[in-house]
């Protein structure tokens, strides 16, 4: 009993990291609140609430954040006295103006990524925090933009300030750690796809989950450090090595399946990859062996194109891991990575499209209600439904979001009212409201560190401030209080219900839309207009992702479905790939007539043809120089792959529309 006493007690209670984190924020509100009072700015709680939104508990997090919030308040504060300028005579063409723009806003967003995408959102509802909340004054709108931007400048300076002189734990450790864990178990997953056979594919998808996870992280490194962007680029590069890895020992195994016997040069490559998977191998050794293997089985001629095919899958995971442990030592201990990529996601255009017509819906028929009804503040209104609705649409999943706004939002109002007529009961001091405030931000910045509760606390964190409004002198007026706190709720009501009916996105949508995504990839990928090989890796595992993420029905129809989806990504792979190394090809004269008929057998779909052309490359290979048979072990290797996807999902394909050119 005292065990489990204690175990409780240690779940409530928050860690010591827990405390130091609400210590920072609270100190950090509190400095930025006494400035703004200093600098007698109009709107000083902005400044508090700018602290709470940029509440991170990695500085690199906290940094990145506020860089894009900077710049995303300039672009908005610029466009609301632009739309005031041209149309403060009329009112409806100012909120159809400000719609459009919100919406405009909120589709940018949804194909940026981390911070970037929160600043393109936040230029959006910044219009109407500074314009449709002066729509009766509009000859106050540059003042409200000038002390806008001030307070959210003292904002990032005082958290930035707290950040640091209490020293804020660095985000570039805890990605430092996390990649050694994701490259331990990746070297963990191909050993077992070499030793006992392929984990399938609901395994991998949840190993892609894990790397994916960094990337967010890994972007933030580059502002923590003075050679923080030469460490966060070994980070992407050692996580886009991962994703190779992970699908490059599913190939090499699925090669080893099909060949009856596998020649001495297979069996030595099958040994070099698993004397990867140990922590000690040296990758730049075991590379150059294969890449002597591969270069002299395309010498000889006579190895059959599933052997071709695993030897350069071989070479493709010793490569991937000799990225992967660059990319760790540089993050670990500085200097220069081996490459600089880019890790982009997957977003679908036709929910981009809904989520910003959402938002633009939600808002118009607010507008129109609150207008309709006559109700007093309808800017105010106006304003917390762009806020949160902007808010839901660059989430994961709006749904989850809208909840925790439903409930935080009536306990944000609960405390706000304890606190200003409760502790401060009508006294004016600011010593007080510090104190006051600190019970509050503690238990927001707990909630929003537990990820089943970070909806409730951050906008716990969020709205606390916003109705208690810190003012010096500080208002008390009940009546003002009541209707700004009815309207925060009503402001929650509406996007609990607008992510509900307002061109919802079922699971079913959700898979048909990246299925679609897919299928136009693959068709651009066969016409040669594939790009970057490393560019689709991280693409075609994002998508993976949330093709898994959006999958139902039984345990069976979720695992065929996601074998189809990595069969598709793994042929849009090989036939982008492909297709660029038979356009080298094609530059040597001896190679060019070969190298066409090779291309026009990846349009044509056809796994015949695409099996004829590897031949025929291979057979062509023997009196190229080292170099070009790399090039030529590429392409061959690639049409097969191709070949067995055309032939393994023929059906699946025609479903699809995908035929031959």
């Amino acid at each position: 009993m005292p065990d489990r006493i204690l175990a409780a007690i240690e779940r409530v209670v928050p860690k010591p990291a827990a405390w130091a984190f609400a210590v920072r924020i609270w100190l950090a509100m509190i400095l930025a609140l006494y400035a703004a009072f200093w600098l007698q700015l109009s709107s000083a709680s902005s400044a508090a609430v700018c602290v709470a939104i940029l509440a991170q508990p990695k500085r690199g997090q906290a940094l990145s954040k506020a860089l894009y919030r900077f710049l995303g308040t300039l672009v908005g504060a610029a466009v609301a006295i632009v739309l005031m300028a041209l149309f403060a005579q009329d009112r409806v063409v100012l909120l159809v103006a400000f719609a459009t723009w919100l919406g405009l806003c909120v589709f940018t967003a949804h194909f940026l990524q981390d911070t970037r995408a929160y600043g393109a959102m936040l230029s959006g509802y910044t219009v109407a925090i500074i314009a449709i909340a002066h729509i009766d004054t509009p000859q106050s709108t540059f003042d409200a933009a000038v002390d806008r931007v001030a307070a959210i400048t003292l904002g990032i300076v005082a958290i930035t300030v707290i950040n640091d002189a209490l020293g804020s734990p660095s985000i570039w450790r805890t990605v430092r750690d996390a990649l050694g864990d994701a490259l331990a178990e990746t070297r963990a997953f191909a050993r077992e796809t070499l030793t006992r056979g392929d984990p399938g594919s609901e395994r991998t998808a949840a190993l892609i989950r894990k790397i994916a996870a960094l990337r967010g992280d890994a972007s933030a490194i580059a502002g923590e450090r003075d050679d923080g962007p030469d460490r966060a680029a070994g980070a992407r590069s050692a996580i886009a090595a991962l994703y190779v890895m992970a699908a490059a020992a599913r190939h090499v195994r699925a090669a080893l399946a099909r060949l009856p016997a596998p020649s001495p040069a297979v069996a030595e490559a099958r040994a070099l990859c698993l004397g990867l998977t140990e922590p000690e191998a040296d990758p730049a050794l075991a590379v150059a062996r294969l890449s002597d293997l591969v270069a002299e089985a395309v010498r000889a001629g006579d190895q059959p194109l599933d052997a071709i095919l695993a030897l350069q899958r071989a070479l493709d995971f010793a490569r991937a891991a000799a990225f992967a442990a660059d990319g760790s030592r540089v993050l670990s201990h500085g200097g220069r990575s081996l490459r600089d990529v880019p890790l982009p996601t997957h977003r679908d255009v036709p929910e981009a499209v809904r989520g910003a017509l959402r938002v633009v819906i939600a808002f118009g028929l607010t507008a129109l209600l609150l207008v309709a009804t006559g109700w007093p503040a309808t800017s105010f209104a106006l304003v917390q439904v762009a806020a949160t609705c902007s808010l839901s649409a660059i989430t994961p999943d709006p749904r989850v979001f809208a909840k925790g706004v439903l409930i935080g939002m009536p306990l944000a109002a609960l405390c706000a009212g304890l606190v200003l007529f409760g502790a401060l009961a009508g006294v004016q001091g600011f010593p007080l409201l510090a104190i006051a405030m600190a019970p509050v931000v503690f238990a927001a910045c707990f909630l929003s560190l537990n990820p089943p509760t970070f909806g409730i606390g951050f906008i716990l964190l969020v709205f606390f401030p916003v109705l208690l409004s810190p003012a010096n002198p500080q208002s008390y007026d009940p009546q003002g209080f009541l209707t700004n706190a009815f309207l925060v709720i009503f402001a929650a009501l509406i996007l609990f219900f607008t992510v509900r009916i307002i061109l919802p996105i079922s699971n079913a949508r959700h898979r048909a839309f990246a299925l679609d995504s897919a299928r136009r990839a693959l068709v651009e990928a066969l016409a040669g207009r594939g790009g970057d090989a490393t560019t689709r890796t991280s693409l075609n595992s994002d998508r993976l992702l949330q093709f898994a993420r959006w999958s139902s029905g039984s345990a069976a129809v979720r695992r065929a479905s996601l074998d189809r989806a990595f069969e598709l990504a793994r042929m849009e792979s090989a036939a982008a790939r492909a297709q660029a190394q038979l356009r080298g090809l094609a530059r040597d004269g001896a190679l060019a007539a070969v190298a066409g008929r090779a291309r026009a057998a990846l349009a044509s779909v056809d796994a015949g043809r695409m099996r004829e052309a590897a031949a025929a490359l291979l057979a062509a290979g023997g009196p190229a120089d080292p170099a070009t048979r790399l090039h030529l072990a590429r392409a061959v290797s690639d049409l097969a792959t191709a070949a067995h996807v055309a032939e393994g999902q023929s059906r699946f394909l025609r479903r699809l529309g995908i035929r031959g050119a």
